[in-house]
């Protein structure tokens, strides 16, 4: 499986935040703007407190079962996998709705004397941090969920000997 790049995850949120950036120029000058659900960064906050969350429980699983502990339920590797999948997942489209909001937001900070469209800028901005949140979130559960490299595994092992 292969990990995150942040660059692709940068290149997915630049490119979504000028075509959002120049959609919302269009769009306002064709007739109103949509607005932005308050609901944006809620969502967004969620799926990031899930990720974390998943990424606790793994990490504390794998520590009790490295440690030998009695009664400690071990990961099995394919729920490993589903859960940096899911993370992956989350953390490309958050990418693409971060930037989304992203360039709207951009866009409404030449409106900030409107109070609905500082509203709306505020919210935007606020879907962006929490986007944020949510791709951290998942590097740090991609990191939970590694398996160390296979140069590692032969540097310990000839360390051992």
């Amino acid at each position: 499986m292969k990990q995150l790049r942040l660059g692709i995850l940068a290149g997915l949120f630049a490119g979504a935040g000028v075509l959002s950036w120049g959609a919302a120029r269009l769009w306002d000058s064709l007739g109103t703007l949509p607005s932005v659900p308050l609901a944006a960064p809620v969502v967004l906050a969620v799926i990031a407190v899930v990720l974390l969350a998943a990424a606790l429980s793994i990490r504390a699983r794998l520590r009790a079962q490295r440690e030998r502990r009695p009664g400690a339920k071990g990961v099995e590797p394919l729920m490993a996998a589903r859960a940096v999948l899911f993370g992956q997942a989350s953390a490309l489209v958050t990418a693409l709705v971060a930037g989304m909001y992203g360039g709207t937001g951009v866009f409404l900070l030449g409106f900030l004397d409107v109070p609905p469209r500082r509203d709306q800028a505020v919210y935007a901005g606020f879907a962006v941090l929490a986007g944020i949140a949510v791709i951290a979130a998942a590097f740090f559960l991609e990191r939970v969920c590694r398996l160390p490299d296979d140069g590692d595994d032969e540097r310990n092992t000839a360390q051992a000997a």
